[in-house]
Order: structure tokens, then sequence, then C-alpha cells
């Protein structure tokens, strides 16, 4: 069932029990789907995300995670609010997008791509724009694979009094991380990330009294998440509009297998293992790394490429002929690509990945 594995950010490499639990047909309407697998997901994303459920509640959205981050500042963002964006990459820039899209009071710090997000600049921002009502960051920015101070931007931005939204699509489950410890009023992710299900749809996490702010906000029919949220509240499990049942089913699979694996932490450990002996190999082997390894995350590795002339494509299509596919750099100033160390993959396939690379240099 593995003609190569996936070492990219997403979708990734699932285990083999994760694919069959999408063989059996679902009907949306029935209980044991409903009741015994969509409501035990919304049950368990709260408890993963903090322990503090009681504050917090999940929806989950048809479509990939860019649909549920659209969804939250769709429904989030009153015309009376003025949002910040902290960017610096390609996904905070497309919360910009978003914002743009939709005519809102916006604004955003812009960083550079191989830099963390700016605690003085925000610290500053914030202070002498006191208009300011909702904070948007992105946790782990893949597109180069930088890891930003969350700890230290939501105590920020709950010192001001603000908001906060976190984009967390390729961290949740695989960092450790309490929303509530943090402030966070509206975390987004998705099924095919460090839970290591299949794409198909997205999840959020919201504070229970921010989400009551959302009711008749909504821009769009579809993204409208507290009208989604009260149908699956008042429905035990309903969805408004078709589900993925087949996705749905493989992701209840996936959650179990992360309890199995020894929860966030334990998955923690084995990408930061994963990334650590991509790193040591890819060294070994002349390549150097985009950024320092104080702002790096274990999610995706960007490396620079090693010489003048060096042709991706060539490099690529010769470690998929030995089972690997990896993903072309995304940033303007440097010629880079990635390697995703997420997923069901281990130590051990990443040592079989640098003797393949070993074969071709």
């Amino acid at each position: 069932m593995r003609p190569y594995l996936l070492l990219t950010p997403g979708p990734l490499t699932t285990t083999d029990t994760v694919k069959q639990a999408m063989l059996m047909d679902w009907c949306t309407w029935d209980e044991d789907y409903n009741v015994h697998i969509v409501q035990e997901i919304r049950r368990q994303l709260v408890e993963l995300a903090t322990q503090h459920p009681d504050e917090y509640t999940s929806i989950l959205l048809q479509g990939s995670g860019t649909y549920c981050v659209e969804s939250v500042i769709g429904c989030a963002i009153k015309p009376t609010d003025k949002l910040l964006i902290l960017s610096n990459g390609a996904y905070g820039d497309r919360m910009g997008h978003i914002a743009e899209y939709y005519h809102l009071n916006y604004d955003i710090l812009s960083f550079d791509e191989t830099e963390q997000v700016s605690l003085s600049y925000v610290d500053d921002y914030l202070a002498h724009n006191a208009d300011i009502t909702h904070v948007a960051i992105v946790h782990c920015e893949t597109t180069t694979g930088i890891l930003n101070p969350l700890k230290d931007v939501a105590h920020l931005v709950k010192m001001y009094g603000k908001r906060l939204i976190v984009d967390a699509m390729s961290s949740f489950g695989g960092i450790p991380l309490d929303v509530y410890d943090l402030g966070v009023d509206f975390l987004i992710s998705s099924a095919n990330k460090c839970i290591q299900g299949v794409p198909g749809f997205g999840f959020i996490i919201a504070r229970r009294s921010e989400l009551m702010r959302c009711k008749g906000v909504a821009r769009s029919l579809s993204l409208d998440i507290y009208d989604q949220w009260e149908t699956m509240e008042k429905g035990h499990g309903k969805w408004r509009f078709t589900s993925p049942t087949h996705v749905v089913r493989a992701f209840k699979q996936a959650l179990e297998e992360l309890d199995a694996e020894g929860g966030v932490e334990a998955r923690h450990a084995r990408y930061c293992k994963n990334h650590d002996t991509l790193v040591s190999g890819m060294r070994s082997l002349g390549f150097q790394t985009l950024l320092p390894d104080d702002v790096q995350s274990p999610i995706i590795t960007s490396f620079l490429y090693p010489e003048e002339g060096f042709n991706f494509k060539d490099f690529y299509g010769k470690l998929k002929e030995r089972g690997f596919v990896i993903y072309p750099g995304k940033i303007s100033q440097a010629d880079t690509f990635r390697i995703g160390n997420i997923g069901d993959v281990h130590p051990q396939d990443f040592e079989k990945l640098i003797e393949a690379v070993r074969e071709i240099r």
C-alpha cells in the first residue's frame, strides 16, 4: 500500500490501519456515525487541546485547513473589529489575502521568512494601536519550517487585552500546547497533519464565549462556524451539509493511534528524533539548513541547494524512484527544498533516506 513515503507537511504518510478505516461506508444520519464517531472526535480534540475542556468546544468543517482559517477570520472579525496579522511566510500572508477578500479592517506586521515574529515589534505595535481587537499568528510556518514563539506572543496579546487566533495547522497534535494556558481564543488545524489522518476536513478549537460572539457575523453560508457548531450541538454530531464520512472515520482511528503512541508528547519526541536524524545525515553529506537550529521546528526542514546548478527536479525524481517524495522550496530569497518529518515515519526511515541521498550525490 506504500509505493513511496510522503516526506511532506501534509498530506502525509498514514498507517495502513488509518487507510483501512476508510473501507466502510457510513450514513450521515446514523447515530453510529454522528454520536459514536463525530461527537467522540469533537470531545477528543478539545481534551487534546487543553486541560480545561469546559472552556472550549470544537467545530469540524469540510475542506482543507485554509477553509477553516477563512471561516474563523470571516466569523470572528466583526465590522467594528480590527485584526492584526503577524506574518513571516506564505500562510501568514494568506490570512492577509482572506482579510482583503472580506474587506476587513486589518493590518499586517510582516517579518523576514527566516526570522521569528519579533516580540518587540508586536509589543510596540499593540502599545500604539489600541483599536486592534484580534491578533492572528501562524504557530509553525511551513513555508520554511520556522517555529514562532507562540507562548511569548500569546502573553503580549493577552497583556493588551486582545483576542488570539492561532493557525496551528502544522503543529497541533505534534507540539505540546494548552490553549487555555496560552489564552488562545481560536485554534485551527486540519485532519491531515500531526494527528496523521487524511485530507478532507479541518477543525477549530474555540473558546465558547468567543464562539458565541460569532453568531450572525459570517459572510459565507458554508463557512459559518457558529451555525456549523449549533447544528452539531443540537443534532448530536450532525453536519449541516454532507460530511466526508470516510475521512472522518479515518481521523477517529488516527486519534486512537495518537493516544496509543503516548499522546502529543511522545509524538513530538518522535518527530524531533526524525528531524535530528535527517539534519545530522544531510549535514554529513554537505547540505546546509536554511534556518538556525534555535528557531527550527521538528515539523518540516528546509535545505539550501548544495551548489549552483543543482537540479531539484532530477534530485526529486531519483529520490522518488528510491521510495521517498519530498517538497520543493517556497521562499524567494534562496533556492531551497523541504523535507517533512511528520506522519507515520520513523528515524530508521530517515536513515534510509540519507543512504538514498548519498547514492544520488
